[in-house]
């Protein structure tokens, strides 16, 4: 039996996934760095599935901050999905246990995999190959690296401890294209910076998350200039009839 080739969004998706799921092997060290177990690190990365806020998490645990303040952290980073959420519900309007399984493979390699497609079928393969891709690639490594944090014991040893910080910024890095999203990200580095000696640990990144908020609310919509009216064409003069005999 011949298998069919796969397509162009099958092939992004699939891509995609190998390359977001190795960061799970630095996701699964540093959890159990931060003092996860395996199988807690486990449950984290397969219940969660959100890159940013499952370093998130475990960045504010690892400092030693309340696990209210982690989860808040996040969480606030998670409030994204649910704007992907929107607009792919409206491309593939799932029902059912389907509608339960589309939101969870929702995240940002899914979402650009779909919406970079024009055919609604490829839509549906990019979103379908990369959300279930990266999800098995993600908490396969994951395994790995929680695997291999236990072997490796105390990370300040290899120079760990910093490590969760490190990986976050490695994907925050690629969405500081053009000058507001690097003076909103340095705005909310000198906030955290101004908390950190004043605030128990896992609270300044929730005040750099109500500056980042702040920021969204406050700053002016940019005004559409409307379309300029379409000039009235002059009517025609109609020709006159000539008469008969």
């Amino acid at each position: 039996m011949l298998r069919r080739p796969l397509t162009p969004a099958e092939r992004i998706g699939l891509s995609i996934s190998l390359a977001t799921g190795l960061y799970g092997i630095s996701f699964g060290a540093l959890a159990v760095a931060a003092g996860l177990t395996f199988w807690q690190t486990m449950a984290l990365s397969l219940l969660m599935f959100t890159g940013g806020s499952q370093f998130a998490f475990i960045g504010v645990v690892g400092a030693g901050g309340a696990g209210a303040a982690a989860l808040g952290a996040a969480s606030l980073l998670g409030v994204r999905n649910a704007v992907y959420g929107m607009q792919l519900n409206r491309l593939f309007a799932p029902r059912g246990w389907r509608r339960l399984v589309a939101a969870h493979l929702t995240i940002d390699e899914s979402t650009a995999a779909a919406t970079g497609q024009r055919d609604p079928a490829e839509q549906r393969r990019g979103f379908l190959s990369a959300g279930v891709g990266v999800f098995v690639a993600w908490n396969l490594f994951t395994a790995v690296g929680a695997l291999a944090g236990d072997l490796l014991g105390d990370p300040k040893r290899w120079g760990l401890d910093g490590a969760a910080v490190a990986a976050f910024l490695a994907l925050l890095w690629p969405r500081l294209r053009g000058r507001e999203p690097v003076a909103l990200a340095v705005a909310c580095a000198l906030a955290t910076i101004v908390a950190l000696p004043w605030l128990p640990a896992g609270v300044p990144i929730l005040v750099a998350a109500a500056v980042a908020t702040a920021w969204a609310l406050l700053r002016p919509v940019p005004s559409q200039s409307e379309p300029d009216p379409q000039p009235q064409s002059e009517p025609q003069p109609q020709p006159q009839r000539e008469g008969c005999g």
